[in-house]
């Protein structure tokens, strides 16, 4: 699974889609799955949100195969390769119509409330689903878009067949995905949670929406912080060295920074969609710094392997990386003895837990930040190293399932939660409690005593 739930796969879906920030778009969801996913990258980009409103015109004994697609302004779109491979009559299809059209219009009437569209004469309107399979209704929403004045059109989903913009045509000017993987059977196959989105939930995603002043996005990927209200930015300035470590035929970039009198080194394995940029890794990395310890902070993948989304979401491979990084860094001079711990996020916390059961791995410690530590597999009793598991308290399927990791573990762990937190541990203070829990647990673990008996 790529994607908790279709809130997750909408921030990740936004960052691939930053340079249409601060421009004039308009996000536009498909109903209802859609929408969920539309939210979290209208926050994101701090643009409007509304619905397209198109229905599925699904074949009558097998309605999860689309045959075709309706939506506002009688556009209509049909798929003739599925209605011939399937036989479908053309009463048949008429009757599957009026009965969506029906549908379509008394959604319209409960979503808005009364509420007109949003213009999108002259905008950029970016269209965004839960994924593509068919492609119908997804063809039929840019057209509706394109009917209604759009001057230009983004198609944007988290996941899609390879083949997916040949499927397209020309109804879009853009398409954006993050992911095309070879084996795609059906959308949901790549979300943890991909439960029927309800009328009541696009209602409150839309109401949430108009509700957000314009203006008020967060500082990049978060909000500013508490005290003197730094922002994640300024989280960068620390001492360091860019590092290159040589893997093979690979060549990986990172950061390197080993304070004076450093008691061990940590080194970040980031999260899907991440990289050794990432402002919360940063920002967690300064407080460790400041903390007395040092942090690497690197990329697992070459510019061109991350063109393979695939390779994005290989525990083993990332595992691997992680693995030969922390060889590299144990031959540092300014690293010389130093005891080595993993702070893992999102999905890359499974990559840190595999990599620390490795049987020489010699890890003090590890910390997971909102993790997917399920990623590890059968390696996870196998992990030797004292493992803190830090959840937000609103990010609920994460703590179920780090709960459900927590109980396959044999060595000293302990389950920390954020009350409050949700995923990205956006609120305010959140992240800084992330990374207090993170250095104490660090620096206990990291003591001289505590480094003797990690196998140093």
């Amino acid at each position: 699974m790529l994607f908790m739930d279709r809130r997750d796969a909408g921030r990740q879906l936004a960052g691939s889609l930053r340079h249409l920030e601060g421009t004039e778009v308009v996000v536009v969801g498909l109903p209802r799955g859609g929408v969920p996913v539309a939210a979290a990258v209208a926050e994101a980009l701090n643009a409007p949100l509304d619905v397209c409103l198109v229905r599925k015109l699904g074949v009558p004994f097998h309605s999860e195969l689309g045959m075709g697609a309706i939506g506002e302004g009688g556009v209509r779109v049909i798929n003739d390769d599925v209605v011939r491979m399937t036989g479908v009559t053309e009463d048949e299809l008429a009757g599957v119509e009026a009965h969506e059209r029906e549908v379509l219009d008394s959604r319209a009437r409960r979503y808005r409330g009364g509420r007109a569209p949003i213009g999108l004469e002259g905008r950029t309107v970016l269209v965004v689903d839960d994924g593509v399979a068919t492609g119908s209704t997804a063809r039929a929403a840019c057209r509706i878009a394109r009917a209604r004045g759009a001057a230009r059109i983004v198609l944007a989903v988290p996941v899609a067949p390879r083949d997916w913009t040949e499927r397209m045509g020309s109804d879009a000017d853009d398409y954006v995905c993050p992911y095309t993987p070879r084996d795609f059977y059906a959308i949901g196959q790549f979300y943890v949670d991909f439960a029927q989105t309800d009328d009541d939930e696009v209602v409150a995603c839309l109401a949430e929406a108009g509700d957000r002043p314009a203006g008020s996005r967060r500082t990049r990927s978060g909000p500013a912080l508490d005290g003197d209200r730094k922002t994640y930015e300024e989280a960068d300035n620390v001492a360091g060295r860019d590092a290159y470590i040589q893997l093979g035929s690979a060549t990986l970039r990172g950061r390197l920074t080993v304070p004076e009198g450093a008691a061990g080194v940590v080194v970040f394995a980031h999260g899907s969609g991440s990289s050794r940029h990432s402002p919360r890794n940063r920002f967690v990395a300064a407080g460790l710094n400041r903390a007395g310890l040092g942090t690497l902070l690197f990329d697992l993948l070459t510019e061109e392997e991350e063109a393979d989304r695939a390779n994005v979401f290989d525990t083993g491979l990332l595992a691997g990386r992680l693995t030969d990084a922390t060889g590299w860094l144990r031959e540092q001079p300014e690293c010389e003895g130093l005891a080595v711990g993993y702070f893992g996020a999102s999905t890359g916390a499974g990559a840190a837990l595999w990599s620390a059961a490795e049987p020489d791995a010699r890890i003090a410690a590890v910390v997971s930040r909102g993790g997917r530590p399920d990623l590890a597999g059968p390696r996870l009793p196998e992990v030797t190293a004292p493992t803190l598991l830090v959840v937000g308290g609103d990010d609920l399927q994460v703590l179920d399932l780090n709960r459900a990791a927590q109980s396959r573990l044999h060595c000293e762990n302990r389950l920390a939660v954020v009350p409050g937190a949700t995923h990205l541990f956006d609120e305010t203070g959140a992240l800084e409690r992330v990374t207090e829990l993170a250095g104490a647990w660090f620096t206990d673990h990291m003591t001289p005593a505590a480094h003797a008996t990690a196998g140093f």
